[in-house]
C-alpha cells in the first residue's frame, strides 16, 4: 500500500537545518579567510545576525540565506546541506529542507543542488489560496524556470503579472524582482528549478585581496 510522501517521513525539524546553515556558513567563511566583519559588509546582513546564525540560535529567512549564500560564492542547497555529498547525491524524503512556510498551507522546499560550475537547485512548491512571495534580485544572469502541477500560479517579474496554468511552464531571469503568488480559490503546486552562473573567479579573488 502506497502512502504520500510525508505521511511516512519526517523532514528534519528547523533546529538541524539552523545547525547545517551554522556549520556550513561558518566553514565557507572561514575556508576564504573572512571575518565576520567582512561576510557582513559584502553581504549586507547584519554582524549581529551573523553572530546568531553561526551560533545555530537564529532560523534565519530565506533572504537572509540567499544573500549569504550569493556572497559565498555557493548554492543555497550548499549552504543548506546536511551532510557532504557524494558523487551520487540520493535525496531521502526526511532530508528535504523546508526553508519557506507562508499562510497556511504554503511552504518551499529545497529538494537537492549543485554547485559543479553552475549552481543549480530543485524546489517543489505549494501556495495557498491569496499567497504570495517575493524574491529580491539574484545575482547577474541567474534564471529560473518552473513546471505547474496544480492549479494557476502567477508570476511577477519586474511588476508585470504573467499567468501559468495546471501543466504550463515559464522560464524568465531572476536578477530581478519577481515573486510567485496564487490569486485564486484553490491552492497552486509547482517545481521550480534555480539556475545561477558561477562566480567570476578572477574578480572574486581580486576582491579577497583588497579585502
Amino acid at each position: 500500500m502506497h502512502h504520500p510522501v510525508g505521511t511516512m517521513h519526517r523532514m528534519p525539524d528547523a533546529a538541524a537545518v539552523a545547525a547545517a546553515v551554522a556549520r556550513n556558513t561558518r566553514r565557507l567563511r572561514t575556508a576564504r579567510g573572512w571575518s565576520l566583519d567582512q561576510l557582513a559588509s559584502r553581504s549586507g546582513v547584519s554582524k549581529g545576525m551573523l553572530v546568531h546564525l553561526e551560533g545555530a540560535r537564529t532560523n534565519p529567512s530565506l533572504g537572509t540565506m540567499c544573500k549569504i549564500a550569493e556572497t559565498l560564492g555557493v548554492s543555497l542547497a550548499r549552504l543548506v546541506e546536511l551532510h557532504e555529498a557524494p558523487a551520487v547525491r540520493v535525496v531521502q524524503p526526511a532530508e528535504v529542507a523546508r526553508l519557506w512556510t507562508g499562510s497556511d498551507g504554503s511552504w518551499g522546499d529545497l529538494l537537492v543542488g549543485s554547485d559543479e560550475r553552475d549552481h543549480l537547485e530543485l524546489w517543489r512548491w505549494t501556495l495557498a489560496p491569496g499567497d504570495r512571495h517575493a524574491s529580491e534580485p539574484h545575482v547577474e544572469g541567474t534564471r529560473e524556470m518552473l513546471h505547474v502541477i496544480d492549479g494557476t500560479l502567477t508570476v511577477e517579474v519586474d511588476g508585470v503579472a504573467y499567468p501559468v496554468g495546471p501543466g504550463g511552464a515559464a522560464l524568465f531571469h531572476a536578477d530581478r524582482p519577481h515573486a510567485y503568488g496564487n490569486d485564486r480559490r484553490r491552492p497552486v503546486r509547482f517545481v521550480m528549478l534555480v539556475l545561477q552562473p558561477d562566480p567570476d573567479l578572477e574578480e572574486w579573488a581580486a576582491t579577497l585581496d583588497s579585502g
